[in-house]
């Protein structure tokens, strides 16, 4: 029996994760969970899954929330608990998938604590991937990725080196602008934009999807999460979304992930790693999905990618100042106050303004992902 912490589970990953549970009683347990303020939701998976803590993240919420649930269980409120929950020892799986910049902290506490992290939120690693897969190796904490990609990636790669790597695909269905044309963009509404053909995503990262600029930040997570120079990382547009990844290596043979677009995969291999587990999910039927088409991205209709090389490139704070810019433009499309081309306006217009420092600390890090947000709001 694994025992699981699971950050950030009211969300769309947070929801599959308990569904995988719900689906394996026998070799899951919920230890904590927490959430940022969907207090109703919060309340339903307590009385289900029993946590022997749960934390959120919204103070004024605490009051109402020990009300509400059993007095044995532990209750903590703000930020700083979802770093408290991460950081002990006696943890489990630390399940991350608090939407954006917010994972930086926690992951870091689970990293310096040694614990074994499921990372469903490729934001941390984008911003200070460096740092944090140095500090990893050194307290000996493991790193299991769940985006699909990395997932894909991982198990392609099935323990070798990264040595071995001649090129790395990473796969994306296009989104669900692929087949729009670029005019059209900024008449389609919030809802129509959030339409993707293949994946249930949450907002955001269903919004990078149609920008592309999930791709972008999939190239900067797999250059550190796997050790890999950038000029062997490759996109690939694969609209049927059942290859999730390639590596070809370097004696030119090619290794592939497979498997129906259903994020609960990649959740049930990081949770069962390194065993795997028999699992009722939907399978691939190959009579049916008989074609398997891939084409390069488009990279004038979506420059996303890009800038996310360049960025690499530059190194430094850049990364972390595309990720925050990018977070806070998609923030203000929610809110109407920006076009969906404006989106990636500003994210250049941030980085182009930004002094990047070359070799930066944590702090600086954090630092300049609040610079490049203030930045946004300042341009909008």
């Amino acid at each position: 029996m694994k025992n699981i912490t699971l950050l950030g589970s009211t969300g769309s990953v947070g929801k599959n994760v308990l569904d995988v549970v719900r689906n394996h009683p026998d070799r899951f347990r919920i230890k904590a969970i927490t959430a940022r303020d969907d207090l109703d939701t919060l309340i339903d998976q307590v009385e289900e899954f029993s946590p022997s803590i749960v934390a959120i993240s919204n103070d004024a919420l605490h009051p109402e929330l020990k009300k509400r649930i059993p007095e044995e269980i532990k209750v903590l409120s703000g930020r700083q608990s979802l770093e408290q929950i991460a950081s002990d020892k006696e943890a489990g799986i630390v399940f991350i998938s608090i939407a954006g910049t917010a994972a930086l902290n926690p992951l870091v506490a689970a990293v310096e604590a040694g614990n074994i992290i499921a990372l469903a939120s490729k934001e941390p690693i984008v911003s200070a991937g460096k740092i944090i897969m140095n500090m990893a190796r050194e307290k000996s904490a493991v790193i299991l990725p769940v985006d699909s990609e990395h997932s894909a990636i991982m198990q392609c790669l099935g323990g070798r080196d990264s040595k071995d790597i001649g090129k790395l695909y990473i796969t994306g269905s296009g989104g669900p602008l692929w087949n729009k044309k670029r005019t059209e963009f900024d008449l389609l509404s919030v809802e129509e934009v959030l339409d993707h053909p293949k994946w249930d995503m949450g907002r955001k990262i269903t919004i990078d999807s149609a920008t592309l600029m999930n791709k972008g930040l999939e190239i900067i997570e797999a250059r550190w999460l796997f050790d890999v120079d950038p000029e062997k990382i490759k996109v690939v547009i694969h609209p049927e979304a059942l290859i999730h990844s390639m590596i070809e290596f370097i004696d030119g043979t090619i290794s592939a992930s497979l498997f129906y677009p259903d994020m609960r995969f990649p959740i049930l291999k990081a949770l069962s790693y390194p065993d795997i587990t028999e699992n009722n999910f939907p399978k691939i039927d190959f009579s049916i999905a008989n074609n398997l088409s891939f084409q390069d991205p488009d990279r004038k209709k979506f420059p996303s990618i890009d800038i996310a090389y360049n960025v690499l490139k530059e190194g430094g704070t850049s990364p972390a100042v595309l990720n925050a810019a990018n977070e806070t433009a998609v923030g203000l499309f929610f809110d109407g106050k920006i076009k969906f081309t404006h989106i990636i306006e500003l994210v250049e217009k941030v980085i182009k303004n930004h002094k990047k420092i070359v070799d930066p600390s944590l702090n600086e890090i954090i630092d300049s992902e609040k610079w490049a947000s203030e930045e946004v709001l300042r341009f909008c």
